[in-house]
């Protein structure tokens, strides 16, 4: 019974080397991913601008057949329900335009 008891109050919390050493661990994994996140991110922001890119072609068409006239900017755009501000704004920044 008391090396029953003496077992027990042993393994009642964790020793201050174990903790470290899972510090240790959850430190590593975070170096080993941070940077293949942040490279993600540019490829995720290409394709966002892929996808505008597209998305300002298609409504451009729109436009063409519900006008029969090309729009000759954005704001066009935006006025006739097309595209959203917020659309707008960011194929300013990255160039995109109306052809």
């Amino acid at each position: 019974m008391k090396l029953l008891q003496k077992l027990k109050k042993k393994n009642d919390g964790f020793t201050l080397l174990e903790m470290l050493i899972v510090l240790l661990v959850i430190a590593v994994l975070i170096i080993l991913f941070v940077p293949n996140l942040s490279k993600q991110q540019a490829s995720i922001n290409k394709q966002g601008d892929d996808a505008l890119s597209k998305v300002i072609q298609t409504q451009t068409e729109m436009y063409y057949l519900d006008n029969n006239e090309r729009p000759k900017d954005l704001d066009e755009l935006v006025q006739g329900g097309y595209i959203s501000k917020e659309q707008k704004d960011k194929a300013e920044k990255i160039g995109i335009k109306v052809e």
